[in-house]
C-alpha cells in the first residue's frame, strides 16, 4: 500500500522545516515571520503530528521494554499505557496554546508587539526540538537524552526578536519569563493529568 502523494508532500515538508529550524534558526525564523498561516493551520499541519512523537514513542517503549528505577522494573498495562499516551498528548497540545498566549501577553511588556498568530508560530516551531527528541521514549533507558529538548529554549530565544519584535537586549529575559510561567502552567496540566492516570494505574496493579 503506497502513501498518497499529498501525505508524502506533507511529511517531506515537515522534515524539511524541522531540519531548517533546528540547524539554521537564524535564517529560518525570518521565513516563518513572513508567513501568514493562522494558528489553527499551524496547529493542524505542524503541532498535531510532531507533538504525538513523544507520547507514542513512550507508549511503545513502555510496552516493549518497561521501566527500571531504583532496582525495580515496571511494565504498564495496555490500558495504563493508552491512557498515559492520550493524556500526555492532549496535555502537550494544550501546552502549546497556553505558552503562545503567555508569549503574546508578555511581549508588549518587553516592548514587543501584540500578535497572537506570530506568538503561536514562535511557540509551535520553537518546540520542534523537544517534540522530536521525544523519540528517545522508544528506549526508556535513554530517557536522559530527552534533555536535548532544552534546545527549544534557544530556538524560542532566537525567534523572539524576529517574530515578536522584542528588542534583542530584552529577548533573554522575555524568553526566561515566558518559560517560567509556561512551566507553572504545565505543572497545573501535570497535576490534572496525574489525577486522570493515577486511578487507572492503581486499578491495573495486581490485586487491586
Amino acid at each position: 500500500m503506497t502513501t498518497p502523494p499529498d501525505l508524502q508532500d506533507q511529511a517531506q515538508g515537515i522534515i524539511t522545516r524541522a531540519k531548517a529550524i533546528i540547524t539554521d534558526p537564524g535564517n529560518t525564523w525570518p521565513t516563518i515571520a513572513a508567513e501568514t498561516d493562522a494558528p489553527m493551520q499551524v496547529f493542524t499541519k505542524w503541532v498535531l503530528p510532531l507533538a504525538a512523537i513523544g507520547p507514542i514513542a513512550s507508549f511503545i517503549g513502555g510496552q516493549v521494554f518497561g521501566y527500571v528505577a531504583f532496582g525495580f522494573s515496571y511494565r504498564p498495562s495496555l490500558t495504563m499505557g493508552i491512557t498515559t499516551l492520550l493524556v500526555g498528548y492532549v496535555g502537550a497540545l494544550i501546552s502549546v496554546w497556553l505558552i503562545a498566549f503567555i508569549a503574546n501577553f508578555l511581549s508588549p511588556k518587553f516592548d514587543g508587539k501584540d500578535d497572537f498568530p506570530a506568538a503561536f508560530r514562535l511557540t509551535a516551531y520553537s518546540m520542534s526540538a523537544a517534540w522530536i527528541v521525544g523519540i528517545v521514549g522508544l528506549i526508556p533507558a535513554l530517557s536522559i537524552l530527552g534533555l536535548a529538548g532544552l534546545y527549544s529554549l534557544f530556538l524560542f530565544y532566537k525567534g523572539a526578536t524576529i517574530m515578536m519584535a522584542v528588542p534583542e537586549d530584552k529577548a533573554i529575559v522575555y524568553t526566561v519569563l515566558t518559560v517560567v510561567v509556561g512551566i507553572v502552567a504545565n505543572v497545573v496540566i501535570g497535576i490534572v493529568s496525574a489525577s486522570i492516570t493515577a486511578p487507572v494505574a492503581f486499578a491495573s496493579l495486581p490485586g487491586a
